[in-house]
């Protein structure tokens, strides 16, 4: 997914319009909930590096990375800005570690799943016929697909995503796990990407239809 694939989709200019909106948008609140999360965790958990550095907001021009921003753009995928987290100063080392690595996937997935249940209430409510609905809905729709691929692409035990801080937490600091992820984490995402992102994007798309058949059930 990318602003590439949506000029060349062959939609007419007001959906293509539409379409770049919902996916800004969608992008727009995805990072700055998983990024505030973190922030907001790692405070109630006794560090305030992040509202010190100005993190703990929803003000999407903290968290955002220019060049992690372009690629996500034209690419589909990109960064933000790592929030600063100081582990010294957690109450519970441990506790805190898991806490903060779990906070940005949690806010995600909430984000989902309402967005899900709002895609299939408008969707049954609205006339996508005209514009303004067909925003509402398709808006919806990539606000619940954008937040479960950052949920679950953030879950890969990769350094450094949060499933890699989460997994760290119970392993040795000498492991060997984590001394080769600290050395060849970055080049193995990449080629994670460039090698399974499409089978990343149907996994996606069969989760979100699975979300909207569970609540087709509920209508």
């Amino acid at each position: 997914m990318g602003i590439f694939n949506i000029f060349t989709s062959g939609y007419s200019w007001q959906v293509m319009v539409i379409i770049l909106l919902c996916y800004l948008i969608s992008i727009m609140v995805a990072i700055v909930f998983h990024e505030f999360s973190h922030a907001f965790v790692a405070y109630k958990c006794g560090d305030d590096t992040a509202k010190l550095s100005g993190r703990m907001t929803l003000n999407p021009a903290a968290h955002f990375d220019p060049f992690g921003f372009l690629f996500l753009l034209l690419l589909g995928f990109g960064w933000a800005k790592p929030v600063p987290v100081n582990e010294l100063r957690f109450r519970n080392i441990k506790k805190g570690r898991l806490l903060v690595g779990f906070a940005g996937v949690t806010a995600n997935i909430i984000l989902a799943i309402v967005s899900a249940f709002l895609f299939v209430l408008f969707l049954n409510v609205l006339d996508t016929s005209v514009y303004i609905w067909y925003f509402v809905v398709t808006l919806c729709q990539y606000m619940a697909v954008i937040n479960l691929m950052l949920a679950i692409f953030n879950l890969l035990p990769i350094y450094p995503l949060d499933g890699f801080n989460i997994l760290a937490t119970f392993l040795k600091p000498d492991s060997k796990f984590l001394n080769f992820m600290y050395r060849y984490g970055t080049l193995i995402l990449i080629l994670v990407l460039i090698a399974g992102g499409f089978w990343f994007s149907e996994l996606i798309y069969i989760i979100f239809n699975g979300l909207v058949s569970l609540f087709m059930l509920l209508f």
